[in-house]
């Protein structure tokens, strides 16, 4: 394939994040950068060392040397800057959450799949080592039979204008919670019994902070949190029958510690070092593409589709809609 070239679609804070990974990596360069406007992406572009700088979505996605685009734009834009670049037949690394809702993401994937065009979700967890390392110790039996789970991921983040505002899909939950729930799936599963939740919410009427409690079929418990208005712990713990595993930073994992049931230190482990983490994903996606794959076993479409189904069902609940989907469900009506 020659080097892998990376388009960029969108030029904040987080495509900044994904340009200093991609600039630390080898075989791959950082090729292209898009905006919506000429001066943003070039400004951007002279930051980071980007060869191509384009003031349009659709000016990078007719440059036939884009080898796979990341999209970094608002969840509430994620549904359309996809079904574009699936226009273009561009393969496609999505930011998370994958759409602003499961309907979004279900259309997404079924035109992708109609297309013949790669894509997948960018929960960078899901592609980390630390992933296989957890697993793997849980594997051993060093906490016993793992029964509950709890993990947190909260910021102090209500200055950032993002995150209150409806039109934007904000909220703690598709950009915060969306985490501790991606980390209970790992590591417990999806045989879900029952779930309870609730939340607060801003001056706007999205999610403020949220609590989730999960019961399987098989008797483990789940609790999973997360807030934009504290600081948190950022922390996974596993208790099991025989001892516990305390994960630090469910966001990016950094270290675990594994205890037996009297709190003695079993083992301990530092992740890998990496550029910034964002590089397990993009090197998924070159191991994807050189097998012709449509997807990555990290983070199969049938998972992104059940997290969005299940964020769906937390927001009906908590009675959290988007602007946008009010005009969706107003226009089924008229129909």
């Amino acid at each position: 394939m020659g080097k892998f070239r990376i388009g960029l679609m969108g030029a904040g804070n987080i495509a900044g994040t994904m340009a200093a990974t991609v600039n630390g990596m080898k075989g791959i360069t950082l090729y292209a950068v898009a905006s919506r406007t000429e001066e943003k992406a070039e400004a951007f572009a002279k930051k980071y060392g980007v060869k191509k700088a384009y003031g349009s979505y659709e000016a990078m996605l007719r440059d036939d040397r884009v080898d796979l685009v990341y999209i970094a734009t608002p969840h509430s834009e994620h549904r359309d800057n996809a079904m574009l670049c699936i226009k273009f037949k561009k393969p496609v690394l999505c930011e998370k959450a994958f759409t602003a809702n499961a309907a979004q993401a279900k259309e997404v994937l079924q035109y992708a799949e109609k297309e013949n065009v790669f894509i997948t979700e960018a929960i960078w967890t899901r592609y980390m080592p630390m992933v296989d390392m957890i697993k793997e110790v849980l594997s051993r039996g060093m906490i016993g039979r793992p029964m509950f789970l709890s993990a947190n991921l909260s910021y102090e983040l209500e200055h950032v204008q993002r995150l209150g505002d409806p039109a934007l899909a904000g909220g703690s939950l598709l950009d915060l919670g969306v985490y501790p729930i991606n980390f209970a799936s790992v590591f417990f599963g999806t045989n879900i019994a029952k779930v309870s939740s609730f939340c607060t919410y801003t001056e706007t009427g999205v999610d403020r902070q949220e609590t989730i409690t999960i019961q399987y079929t098989d008797g483990r418990v789940a609790s999973l949190t997360a807030s934009h208005c504290c600081a948190g712990d950022r922390k996974g713990i596993i208790q099991g029958t025989e001892g516990f595993m305390v994960i630090e930073n469910i966001n990016n994992y950094e270290s675990f510690t594994v205890y037996n049931r009297d709190g003695k230190k079993l083992l301990y482990k530092k992740a890998p070092k990496q550029i910034t983490g964002y590089e397990y994903e993009v090197e998924a996606c070159m191991q994807a593409l050189k097998k012709g794959a449509l997807e990555c076993p990290q983070m199969p479409h049938r998972e992104t589709i059940r997290v969005m189904e299940f964020m769906d069902e937390l927001r009906k609940e908590w009675g959290v809609v988007y602007p946008f989907e009010k005009e969706v469900s107003a226009e089924t009506e008229e129909d």
